[in-house]
């Protein structure tokens, strides 16, 4: 038995060092920029960070708390880019309805659903602990 010899390294493999930290960056902010022109639930989710970011300030009465409520915030924010390039991605493979293709964009919607009812759940656990303590309104 023979064995196969190494391929070619890809054209599109990464460079190393500060070339590619470069590059990431550039990368990175191409795909913020696409998100932010092209998909509007992105734009939707990122003006109720903006809103909530506030309101986390006022709400937490610690640094852990605050963080407690920022970071489900920019979880949602992760996983709309995902679904969004899973979207791109099932777009650019075929503009056909194809089940499997379907399923994808549908588990996709799913994580972000998942992800806004996880931030949901912890602003309301945080904001009933936060009203808890507070003296009677009568």
């Amino acid at each position: 038995m023979t064995s196969n010899p190494t391929p070619p390294p890809s054209p599109f493999k990464s460079r190393s060092g500060w070339s590619r930290l470069r590059a990431a960056w550039r990368y990175s902010w191409q795909g913020l920029r696409a998100a932010f022109r092209y998909e509007a639930a992105f734009r939707q989710e990122l003006l109720l960070a903006v809103i909530l970011l506030p309101v986390a300030w006022l709400l937490a009465r610690s640094v852990l708390e605050f963080l407690m409520l920022i970071v489900p915030m920019a979880f949602v924010l992760v996983v709309e880019l995902l679904n969004s390039a899973i979207e791109a991605l099932a777009d650019a493979l075929s503009r056909d309805r194809h089940p499997l293709l379907g399923r994808a964009k549908d588990l996709g919607s799913a994580a972000v659903w998942l992800s806004l009812a996880i931030l949901v759940a912890v602003w309301l656990t945080i904001a009933c602990l936060r009203w808890q303590d507070l003296p009677p309104l009568h």
